[in-house]
């Protein structure tokens, strides 16, 4: 819970740290008024670690820019149109930005820049209260003109104006309070919910690019599951992943099975916690959070139900894939993204064969080659899929992924596993077999790779001689 006498010491430091300092001096000296405000004052406020210094001022941009370069070893102005000048001081970037009193058309989500005289109408046309917060500085007072401050007691997100305009003015804001659910585990209003049940249709203005950029960062949460209950019980996901509430299968009395939906989002969280124990502190992963959140979203697809009132989803995983591919892609996700999740759902029931039998070392060979450089990523996915509470299930398994690693790094130490390849390249296959470049080298590398995999590390005499036996037996 809040405690304001901490969180307003907190400010009290935050206001007095050398960056800040530093700029509201200058504004102050130039006769402007500056104020940090949105994340920053809420972040401070909360405990939480702030990034990404902004302030808002009654300055325009130029004088903002003859302001800031003094004390600043950088600054640009992309953002100039907007009102936005950044600048870096003292080694951290800061972005300040004249006051704003924007309309939009409630079509194209494109505001009319217009600038403002008013800081509390700056903080009112902001998308919730929470984030409408800002600390004058140097005087260091809070100005607080839409209720934030009893909201972050509450745990609550709610916008500063009616929630039908607010989204009305821009529907990005709905996939907002999806994330800001999730990284501040807050709930949202119920008026706030009504207005994105009813408006969700209107995201369809907001770019794919947006989009995807929104749900990157609810999937950077430390557990995003509460965000995308959200999204799929206002219907909002569907209108741009219509894939996730799909997994809420329907289930009869005679056809008994998981909830796909409930089992993916434990797979999420338990992938996050298993990266975060395998990686530490790197960034968050979303390749593999989103192919923990989307693997098993080729069962709706595949989906029979047996007579003898079992279920079966045969090839969801290849069907998955493809799936995934195509909604990646209509979601502007770069291709080395999308390539990775569509991968990493294929392969993610190929582990429990093994779990099943032993599997030669031709098999963990082709399970390193098949997995890549997402090997990594495929062992945590692997861990993660498994949410049975049956105890001795879920031990058996856990010690049959434990065997399958250390094979692995087993036949890594002997074989260089990390850069399977044949022993013979491309241009001793021509020296050897006295042909040109062509699809026989192809051929020659193919049949070479098959014995790598199957055998191991022969030697190269070795490699040469079946190579020739192959290429006589083809003539």
């Amino acid at each position: 819970m809040l405690n304001m006498v901490e969180g307003l010491a907190r400010l009290q430091a935050v206001a007095t740290s050398p960056v800040v300092a530093t700029v509201a001096e200058a504004f102050a000296g130039a006769g402007k008024d500056l104020a940090l405000v949105g994340g920053p004052v809420r972040d401070a406020l909360l405990g939480r670690p702030t990034h990404d210094l902004d302030f808002t001022t009654n300055a325009l941009p130029d004088e903002i820019l003859a302001i800031v370069t003094p004390i600043s070893t950088t600054q640009w102005d992309i953002g100039r149109a907007f009102g936005t000048i950044g600048a870096r001081v003292k080694g951290e970037n800061v972005e300040i930005t004249t006051y704003r009193a924007d309309a939009y058309d409630g079509v194209t989500r494109k505001p009319v820049v217009a600038f403002g005289d008013s800081l509390d109408a700056d903080l009112t046309r902001r998308d919730f209260t929470v984030n409408a917060m800002a600390l004058k500085v140097p005087a260091v007072t809070l100005v607080d003109p839409t209720g934030g401050v009893e909201d972050l007691v509450a745990g609550v997100l709610r916008t500063p104006i009616d929630p039908q305009i607010s989204f009305g003015d821009d529907p990005l804001r709905m996939l907002r309070a999806a994330r800001f659910a999730s990284q501040l585990e807050f709930a949202v209003a119920e008026p706030t919910l009504e207005a994105i049940v009813a408006l969700r249709a209107t995201i369809s203005i907001v770019s794919p690019e947006r989009i995807q950029s929104e749900i990157v960062r609810l999937l950077q949460t430390d557990d995003p599951s509460r965000g995308i209950r959200i999204l799929v019980e206002s219907g909002l996901i569907d209108e741009f992943m219509p894939e996730v509430s799909a997994l809420q299968l329907e289930v009869d009395e005679h056809h008994h099975h998981k909830d796909v939906y409930e089992h993916s989002l434990t797979v999420l969280r338990q992938a996050i916690q298993h990266e975060k124990e395998r990686f530490g502190d790197a960034e968050p992963n979303i390749a593999l959070r989103l192919a923990a959140l989307l693997h098993d979203v080729g069962k709706p697809r595949t989906r029979k139900l047996e007579p003898n009132g079992g279920v079966t989803f045969h090839h969801h995983d290849v069907v998955g894939s493809r799936m995934v591919k195509k909604r990646l892609q209509a979601l502007r996700f770069d291709n080395d993204t999308t390539a990775a999740v569509a991968k990493l759902v294929e392969l993610h029931l190929r582990f429990f064969g093994y779990a099943e039998g032993a599997w030669t070392d031709s098999a963990v060979r082709r399970y390193v080659r098949d997995a890549g450089d997402l090997l990594a990523e495929l062992h945590i996915l692997t861990r993660a899929d498994v949410t049975t509470r049956n105890k001795k299930k879920a031990a058996r398994l856990a010690r049959a992924y434990d065997d399958i690693e250390k094979r692995i790094d087993e036949l890594a130490e002997q074989e260089e596993l990390n850069s399977l390849r044949p022993e013979l390249d491309g241009n001793q296959i021509q020296t050897i077999l006295g042909i040109g470049p062509g699809r026989e080298v192809g051929e020659a590398y193919k049949f070479l790779m098959e014995i790598r995999l199957d055998e191991g590390i022969i030697g190269q005499d070795a490699a040469e001689q079946r190579l020739r036996d192959w290429w006589s037996a083809r003539a």
